[in-house]
């Protein structure tokens, strides 16, 4: 049997950077998971894998519009053969290098599934077989993660077992199985709407069906009927207040059934993906025989330190809540670490980032004028058109808006939206801002270098003045 102080149960990026910190505070930790390196859905089937495709469709999308600067390009050519040797291998050296900093850490790895045994022992059956391993442990941390949902609604009819390739979750999605003539996205969220962007780009007519009013559902509106805009005009067709029924194989594709605002009612796709959200990894085995509870949405519940009900057992990542994103996970980890290490700390950010990695990007950080108007809350709303920012007239992408939620009374930064190239590495600044609990004249004051897409977050604060250089919009009263 081995004994360490801390196991961390699963290696995804919450996981492995709890694991990591663990080890670099003196602890002696073991690090469970059944993949041959540390990296999770986030790196072997998720965010990591996706951003290498969408980087892809970028490129050929800028080749194509290139033509309207002067700059000619034959039309791509897709080898897909090569271009998912491309998506592994930025996978592979990933997973490599966190397996050899576990290494370096002297973590134990331990390639397997875990299963709970009591409050501190852990039961790991191995990948490669032969005997169990056993773990006796002081803290455990569950880093579990989330899977693919995909509600009976959306089973192939006649098909108990779902295994139909043709309907595929965002996992078979990012295998890249071939480029079909047809898809149809079955949720218009940020995987929808990602994975869509890839297909689309490489030459699949796609439609994307989404229950609700809109789009990315709980995102600002302006934000996101610029993207909207877009994606009017690379899928096919874009379905909203639309859900589907029924689906059933046939030999020439997959039917679906559609009610809703869908004409015709009843349309055949060579293939579907299902992205309508993610279910928590909660049926650990072996968890009833703790203290550690489960809400009626699946998710393990936890205290501000992702401390369970179960003293010796923390939880953290998609298992605990949304939002399901990789870089709350590692923040929650490196928070359930810095408790065991006997650290006052508490999970309590005012700002979580959120990205969607379309064209135009989208992201926003603390509070959405969406969220204050549901409170009732009394804000400020600045905005910076990048239709009158110079490096985004440069850039041939003037389709980018900037926006600020503030305070009115202390002119405190509560929020910051953000929709245009780029938008994702732009939104740090806002989430630097509303952690230091900066107000509108820091930002107007921080002088920021020219031309950039940057400027567009001080020009937005000097909109709030009404003394913006590039737009007019004087200060009412």
């Amino acid at each position: 049997m081995t004994s360490v102080q801390l196991v961390v149960v699963g290696g995804g990026p919450g996981g492995y950077a709890a694991a990591f910190l663990g080890a670099d505070l003196g602890l002696s930790v073991a690090l469970v998971d059944p993949e041959v390196n540390p990296g999770g859905v986030c790196v072997y089937r998720g965010c990591i894998p996706s951003k290498a495709l969408l980087h892809v469709a970028k490129v050929i999308d800028e080749s194509r519009h290139a033509k309207a600067w002067g700059v000619e390009f034959g039309e791509p050519k897709v080898d897909l053969a090569k271009l998912r040797e491309f998506k592994n291998n930025v996978v592979k050296r990933l997973t490599s290098g966190t397996g050899q900093l576990a290494k370096a850490r002297k973590i134990q790895y331990v390639q397997g599934l875990a299963e709970i045994v009591d409050a501190h022992h852990l039961r790991v059956k191995l990948i490669s077989g032969g005997t169990d391993a056993e773990i006796q442990f002081e803290h455990a941390i569950l880093a579990t993660g989330s899977t693919p949902a995909i509600p009976a609604a959306l089973k192939v009819a006649g098909n108990p077992g779902n295994n139909d390739k043709r309907v595929m979750d965002s996992t078979a999605a990012l295998d890249l199985p071939d480029v079909p003539k047809s898809l149809l996205v079955v949720g218009g969220g940020y995987i929808g709407l990602e994975l869509g962007t890839v297909y689309a780009t490489l030459g699949s007519a796609v439609t994307i069906v989404e229950m609700t009013l809109g789009l990315l559902p709980g995102a600002d509106r302006d934000l996101v009927d610029i993207l909207a805009k877009r994606v009017a005009q690379t899928m096919k067709s874009v379905l909203l207040e639309t859900r589907v029924v029924q689906m059933k194989a046939e030999a020439g594709g997959i039917r679906v059934t559609m009610e809703g605002k869908a004409d015709p009612k009843e349309q055949i796709f060579d293939r579907v993906l299902v992205a309508v959200g993610r279910r928590p990894n909660s049926a650990i085995p072996g968890l009833d025989r703790t203290r550690v509870q489960v809400d009626d949405r699946g998710f393990i519940m936890v205290d501000e330190q992702r401390r369970t009900h179960e003293p010796s057992i923390f939880a953290i990542g998609d298992v605990v809540g949304e939002p399901m994103l990789a870089h709350k996970a590692s923040h929650e980890g490196r928070v359930a670490v810095e408790v065991i290490a006997g650290e006052n700390v508490a999970f309590a950010p005012r700002a979580i980032p959120a990205v969607v990695f379309t064209d135009p990007e989208i992201a926003w950080a603390g509070l959405t004028e969406s969220q204050a108007a549901k409170e009732n809350r009394k804000v400020s709303i600045a905005k910076f058109p990048w239709g009158a920012s110079g490096r985004a007239i440069t850039l041939d992408r003037t389709d980018g808006l900037t926006k600020l939620i503030l305070d009115p009374e202390t002119e405190r930064l509560l929020g910051v939206g953000l929709v245009g190239p780029g938008a994702g590495e732009l939104i740090a600044e806002g989430v630097l801002a509303i952690e230091m609990g900066a107000n509108a004249t820091d930002l107007k004051l921080s002088i920021h270098p020219h031309p950039t897409l940057t400027e567009t977050v001080m020009e937005s604060a000097e909109v709030f003045f009404g003394q913006a250089t590039h737009v007019y919009r004087p200060k009412r009263g």
